[in-house]
């Protein structure tokens, strides 16, 4: 039995057709203008769960890639610090060897060399307090101001709690140092040792037995910013793999969610050549009715 056909039918039908061309027309015109492959999950469900999960590990990687670079702060800092304190205190210890030889020094010349061993000690005390957004890189996790006391040397940060950072999400490294390792703590410090063969030349004592508790003094400097320069290296390499890890997701990223400029504009082309003739075909296909021809 054939259905019966009516213009109303007819009328209905062709609109559906046009409303059809015209929503596939405003889809590949949004892809064309956003170069994005769907505007909503519900287009291409697949896809977009594909998406928010790579979205989801690059948020991840973004925030490795801030840690890095915080800790790549620190430790820069930290080095720069020990690399001052290792200068000065090689000064330290030229002086303490001319200071050495008593008999060929006057009063003048030994009170010369105490000052600048004293000048000495304030400098590479000011780099062990050194900060770094108020924060002291020798200290620890303390919220102290300083590492040590400037008067009497002691250590104020929390020994064996470091600043970490989670450079990945199986790693993380301590960014800063122990100070009371490289530099000592109280009447123990470098900076007392300092004061102390300051004192001594100026009671004419013989500073020549001090040149072993400087070079100690001086390898454990020297030993603590290897351990930093390898902390360094290490987020270099964490660096390194982070950009190659973000570069990756944005290339997966971009594979599912944007579009083919040239395809979707062929598309696009296409589709408006459709809706052009499905208007033409539409208005030659829907006569004049029986009312209309009355009138």
């Amino acid at each position: 039995m054939i259905g019966r056909i009516t213009s109303s039918t007819m009328t209905h039908q062709s609109l559906r057709t046009l409303q059809a061309n015209l929503a596939d027309r405003e889809r590949l015109q949004y892809q064309a203008a956003s170069q994005r492959a769907f505007r909503t999950p519900s287009e291409d469900p697949a896809a977009a769960a594909t998406v928010l999960g790579v979205h989801g590990e690059q948020t991840r990687t973004a925030q490795f890639a801030r840690n890095i670079s915080d800790g790549m702060a620190w430790v820069t800092t930290v080095d720069t610090a020990l690399g001052a304190s290792t200068n000065l205190l090689n000064r330290a210890r030229d002086l303490t060897a001319q200071g050495a030889n008593s008999g060929a020094l006057s009063p003048t010349a030994r009170e010369s060399i105490a000052r600048e061993l004293e000048t000495i000690s304030a400098e590479m005390l000011a780099q062990a307090n050194t900060t770094i957004l108020g924060r002291s890189v020798f200290a620890g996790t303390s919220d102290s101001g300083v590492a040590f006391d400037p008067v009497t040397f002691a250590f104020n940060g929390s020994p064996g709690a470091g600043v970490q950072r989670r450079i990945s999400d199986n790693e993380t490294v301590r960014v800063d140092l122990d100070g009371s390792q490289a530099y000592g703590s109280g009447a123990g410090s470098v900076f007392a040792l300092l004061k102390d063969i300051a004192a001594d030349l100026r009671g004419g004592a013989d500073v020549g037995t001090r040149l072993n508790d400087i070079d100690a003094r001086l390898k454990d400097i020297v030993s603590a910013r290897g351990a930093s320069g390898a902390r360094q290296v290490q987020l270099e390499r964490a660096s390194s793999q982070n950009l190659a890890t973000s570069t990756d997701l944005e290339a997966r990223r971009a594979e599912v969610e944007n579009v083919d400029s040239l395809e979707v504009l062929v598309r696009l082309q296409s589709a408006e050549l459709v809706f052009q003739s499905a208007l033409k075909v539409t208005a030659r296909s829907l006569q004049t009715n029986l009312l209309e021809f009355l009138r």
